[in-house]
């Protein structure tokens, strides 16, 4: 193989560069009573408390989400937003609230576009003009409204605590904030808090208190703490000083959207997962249906063969997620027709096991945007049979790089998960087209997948990982480790994974994939590269009335906790 094309690419695609052994002996948390997993310890510490307290998983939820825009800064937010999935034991449905970001209402088609008609990705990705209307708080607070049993200021306590007195930061989050200081240093309020000592160490105590304030103002006064108020004039005012966009009329309109949740069935299970924006709820179902028409165990865990054919149903999926994925308040998704089996069918009939399609004659759009790898997810589950499965972003790591004067809000830069320019692909090589093209009031397409998973009418997995265009097929292998090839969810978490997204045409394998494998699949005509990881799946499996979970150890400060 050709290795230094394949590391030069893979450095190209901003993969994460933490290196994990995936023959670790790991094995996941028990718990008889509950379970949180988060992508940083403190934060599944907090859900734990709310747990112990007496909380539901929706409570818990709740208090993970706002710890984690105290100690993951890279991704967890209040100044982003989100998706959840949830199951119900009392009511017995789902349900699911989109909680995206929107554009807002000044914000206009061409806005990253250049004089020559190119788009300006740096204006695209970073400062004010990539911000979109943040919906995190908001969405936490209608979880609250419909399904929270304790005090909304109870559930905020652990993120204000960690605020004002601060935490000590990780090697990991010291060598995350240490790599973006060229790209993070220049923005003033971001350089006060994150960067008062450089090069950042390892245990130093980061408190903020501006954030804490904020917090308590939300804590006090509920989703108008950050909507209204002096939140809102301070965000509004810092808008119109610096150029951008967001106003107090885009923060007192925002809402979520309660929607509903994306149901299919694989084998003697089902499938509940996010629709649209999000794209991966779709294509998981998708690809799910033509993978059950094949024999998987007899082709083997990771073998060439399945590894092709893997590769084959990714490549149909965002071929497809290029040209008929969007905000469905702005888009007719034709989301019955994707996730059907007849499509599948019709899918599979094109497909021929041990041989590779050129990514060219795939049709029908043009190469997809990219999404940040600094996306975060979270699962809760209690003892009653309630299940939460949460993901939610800043979109790049630590978001815009703007941090608004005097509330520590770290904000996002969504906007670039919209389609600058119909054929353009996005900072992390995503392409769309007319389908999400950037609209006032419009929330951008999404690969954040959310997904829980039912056998028998009860609870049996949730899971979901941040990690861009690669979080759709993390999820899809997570579910076939588990549900095909019956893997306890540690090994099914740490196997290498694969991943392929239509355009560019190449197949990454992880780092630890066996490399005759790599070698046979490379000899069909599939051109492959290597990678770190940049996913980690967060996830909780009931069974024999017990709680499991695990945090990926791809990204090491992730942890479970049972109660």
């Amino acid at each position: 193989m050709k290795f230094l094309a394949l590391l030069v690419m893979a450095f190209a695609l901003n993969t994460e560069a933490t290196i994990y052994n995936s023959k670790a002996i790991v094995h996941p948390e028990v718990g008889k009573n509950g379970m949180v997993v988060s992508q940083h310890y403190l934060a599944t510490n907090a859900g734990h408390s709310i747990l112990a307290e007496g909380g539901n998983a929706y409570d818990a939820s709740i208090a993970v989400a706002f710890a984690l825009a105290v100690v993951l800064p890279r991704a967890g937010n209040i100044g982003g937003g989100g998706f959840m999935v949830m199951f119900d034991e009392a009511s017995q449905e789902s349900y699911s609230i989109d909680y995206r970001e929107i554009a807002p209402e000044a914000a206009t088609k061409n806005m990253f576009l250049a004089s020559d008609g190119s788009v300006d990705k740096k204006r695209a990705t970073q400062g004010v003009l990539s911000i979109g209307v943040p919906g995190t708080v908001y969405g936490m607070w209608e979880v609250h409204k419909k399904f929270g049993s304790l005090p909304w200021s109870t559930l905020l306590a652990p993120a204000i605590e960690l605020a004002k007195e601060g935490f000590l930061i990780s090697p990991f989050m010291a060598d995350a904030l240490n790599k973006r200081y060229k790209k993070l240093g220049k923005y003033k309020n971001f350089k006060d808090i994150f960067y008062s000592n450089y090069p950042v160490q390892m245990h130093q105590r980061l408190k903020q208190p501006n954030l804490a304030n904020t917090l308590k103002t939300i804590s006090t006064n509920g989703v108008k703490g950050f909507y209204e108020g002096e939140v809102a004039t301070r965000i509004d005012a810092y808008m119109r000083e610096n150029g951008g966009l967001i106003t107090k009329k885009d923060l007192k309109n925002y809402r979520p959207i309660w929607r509903e949740t994306l149901h299919g069935n694989f084998n003697e299970h089902k499938i509940i997962t996010m629709g649209p924006p999000s794209s991966g709820g779709v294509h998981i179902i998708q690809m799910l249906n033509i993978l059950e028409n094949y024999d998987l165990v007899m082709m083997g865990h990771n073998s060439p063969t399945y590894t092709a054919l893997l590769t084959e149903s990714m490549k149909y999926a965002y071929a497809d997620r290029s040209k008929y994925l969007g905000d469905p308040e702005f888009f007719d998704v034709p989301v019955q027709s994707l996730i059907s089996k007849e499509y599948a069918k019709k899918i599979n009939n094109k497909i021929k096991l041990d041989s590779i399609t050129p990514s060219e004659k795939i049709l029908p759009g043009s190469e997809l945007k990219n999404e940040s790898l600094d996306t975060t997810h979270f699962s809760v589950a209690d003892k009653n049979g309630n299940i939460v499965s949460n993901t939610y972003t800043l979109n790049s790591g630590f978001g815009s790089g703007v941090v608004v004067d005097g509330t520590g809000i770290l904000m996002n830069n969504e906007m670039d998960d919209f389609v600058s320019a119909p054929g353009v692909p996005n900072q992390f090589g995503l392409i769309g087209g007319e389908a999400n093209k950037i609209e006032p009031f419009k929330r951008p397409l999404s690969s954040m997948t959310p997904t829980i998973v039912l056998k028998d009418g009860k609870p049996i997995y949730a899971t979901g990982s941040p990690g861009g265009s690669r979080i759709i097929t993390t999820v899809l292998q997570f579910l076939l480790n588990t549900l095909v090839f019956k893997m306890e969810i540690s090994d099914a978490t740490v196997a290498p994974r694969i991943h392929h997204q239509w355009k560019p045409d190449v197949l990454m394998l992880e780092t630890g994939f066996d490399i005759q494998h790599a070698a046979k699949i490379e000899s069909l005509g599939q051109k492959i590269y290597l990678s770190g990881p940049g996913t980690a799946l967060e996830s909780i499996e009931i069974k024999n009335g017990l709680f499991y979970g695990f945090g990926d150890t791809r990204r090491p400060d992730s942890s479970a906790k049972g109660l």
